[in-house]
């Protein structure tokens, strides 16, 4: 691999080689259904001095590092919100709080019995806590569970695991190893540096982002070139009055969280922010040294174990004491099975002040590929892992979880239509019913925004997942006349179906198809009522509208 190496000495045909090993590991790590941070970080240690030693250009690639990191930071302050955790309540507090504090004391005090050092230890547990926003809301999204009720519990928690690192990463500044000042003088130093560059902040934001912002969107170009140049301003400034360029770019974030441009800004810097972390990673992995890695093999699987199981046991303990279904607790637990790009960036951050060595970023390198690379596919089957090790989980569940199910409902009364997805085929059904008192009918939904919607309308309504082997349980259907699903999902139709028959339901059913095709498939899996809810707007719209008019 000589001419590679030495074709790679211009940076130009460098950076043409790194992109292009870059986009072919990626193709090869969607076939796997594997993140791309794993494939990057592969990637990094294959272009590496270790394997194929392309990567010359190392000042160049960790410039595009750090701006692919303060881009990262500035996203997830733009999209801090907080009204997530209000809305959930107070258990993505106490499950983000009290998984971060498990995890880091038995993280620990594993690091402890392992034989690290007290600042080692630290430094591990605390990298164990935070979990991958980015690779949790992705897989969430991809399964049309982001609105699902452990879908909003996991995404708040992971809001309070980010709040959590960008305070760890303030007090981590405030730690910076010097010779002519003490600790307490670094530390009330960083804390009126922090102070300060808040304060900008915050007069920035009251007095100058609204009215240049708004002037800036008459163009979306200038007004993304405006955020991006904002974030690398406030990062440098962080970096220069000694405080943190990664709390800068966050500070950043916060300061355009409230503007009436976020969602534009941060849809055009998703593929930025992508493109440059890539070069993080591709640093990271280039500075990793395969012999330490080999060396931290046996260490790094105790850690994995822990996160792979510690951290959703650690959850589902406190979610099943607070009341919910074991089903909802595991699947939102299997959300923080891995450890986060934070991690690695906290990790990088303390070699940098000199707090800890190669050997144990490798250590939590390690971990995070082993632990994203396999929680991604316990997220992917997660409804199917459910199902199989369902009765052992019994034990984190309350004889009553009151939280969800049945408890919300009158048991006694009699349903006459029960109505499963409350979207707005949905919703729209339910509204013609409205119009008829004497009929009685139940929603049933995973939504936890449209339960608390239907709740403020007066309408009977449970939560509910089709996904869920459970959910038969849960709904009072014996006496009702017919049950409605609008969920156009085939696999959980024909699921439905065959669940209902074998309990002998006599009502009517009625599913709901997208297409010819879906309606082929559910006909012959046996179903004799198939909603078209296009075809029957359009049908609808013809005959009282178009038909008058032409």
């Amino acid at each position: 691999m000589n001419w590679l190496s030495n074709l790679a000495e211009n940076p130009f045909y460098e950076f043409a080689i790194i992109l292009a090993l870059a986009a072919l590991l990626g193709a090869i790590g969607r076939v796997l259904k594997q993140p791309l941070i794993v494939m990057f970080i592969a990637l990094g240690i294959l272009v590496g001095p270790s394997v194929l030693n392309i990567v010359k250009s190392e000042e160049n690639i960790h410039l595009l590092a750090e701006i692919g990191i303060a881009i990262l930071l500035f996203i997830v302050g733009l999209k801090l919100d907080l009204r997530i955790i209000k809305n959930v309540g107070k258990i993505a507090l106490l499950t983000g709080m009290g998984q971060v504090l498990f995890t880091s004391l038995f993280g620990y005090f594993i690091g402890l019995a392992l034989g690290f050092s007290s600042l080692h230890s630290f430094y591990i547990a605390v990298a164990l806590t935070f979990s991958s926003t980015i690779i949790i809301v992705k897989l969430l999204s991809d399964k049309k569970e982001i609105d699902s009720l452990h879908g909003q519990i996991a995404i708040g928690f992971l809001i309070v695991q980010d709040i959590v690192v960008i305070l760890v990463m303030i007090i981590l500044s405030g730690m910076r190893q010097g010779e002519d000042t003490s600790l307490t003088h670094d530390i009330v130093s960083t804390l009126i540096a922090g102070l300060g560059l808040i304060g900008f902040t915050l007069i920035a934001m009251k007095w100058v982002i609204p009215k240049f912002s708004a002037f800036l969107a008459k163009s979306q170009e200038l007004l993304t070139l405006f955020a991006i140049a904002w974030a690398v301003s406030l990062a440098s400034i962080g970096e220069l009055i000694g405080f943190s360029g990664e709390v800068g770019a966050f500070l950043a974030g916060i300061s355009l969280a409230s503007s009436d441009f976020k969602d534009v800004i941060s849809s055009r810097l998703v593929s930025l922010r992508d493109f440059l972390l890539l070069f993080f990673f591709v640093n990271l992995g280039a500075n990793l040294n395969l012999s330490i890695i080999g060396s931290q093999v046996v260490p790094a699987l105790y850690f994995s174990v822990f996160v792979l199981v510690g951290n959703p046991i650690i959850v589902l303990i406190i979610m099943g004491a607070m009341g919910y279904r074991k089903r909802t607790s595991f699947l939102a637990g299997l959300t923080v099975a891995q450890i986060s790009e934070f991690s690695l960036i906290f990790a990088g951050l303390g070699l940098a002040v000199g707090h800890i060595t190669e050997e144990v970023v490798g250590l939590i390198t390690l971990v995070g590929l082993i632990t994203i690379g396999l929680s991604t596919y316990l997220i992917l089957y997660s409804h199917q892992i459910y199902e199989f090790i369902s009765p052992a989980l019994s034990i984190f569940q309350k004889q009553h979880p009151y939280r969800e199910g049945q408890m919300q409902i009158n048991e006694s009364k009699k349903y006459d239509v029960i109505i499963i997805g409350l979207g707005r085929f949905g919703k729209r059904l339910s509204e013609m019913l409205d119009e008829h008192p004497e009929i009685n009918f139940l929603g049933i939904d995973f939504d936890s925004g449209i339960i608390k919607e239907w709740k403020r309308n007066g309408r009977d309504v449970i939560y509910g997942d089709m996904e869920d082997p459970e959910l038969l349980e849960q709904i009072p259907y014996d006496n009702s006349v017919m049950i409605i699903s609008t969920v156009a999902n085939n696999e959980l139709s024909r699921h439905l179906i065959t669940s209902l028959k074998q309990n002998n339901y006599k009502g009517e059913v009625f599913l709901t198809a997208l297409t010819e095709k879906d309606h082929v498939q559910l006909d012959n899996y046996g179903a004799q009522d198939i909603l078209r809810p296009h075809q029957m707007a359009a049908s609808d719209f013809y005959n009282s509208y178009l038909k008058n008019k032409i």
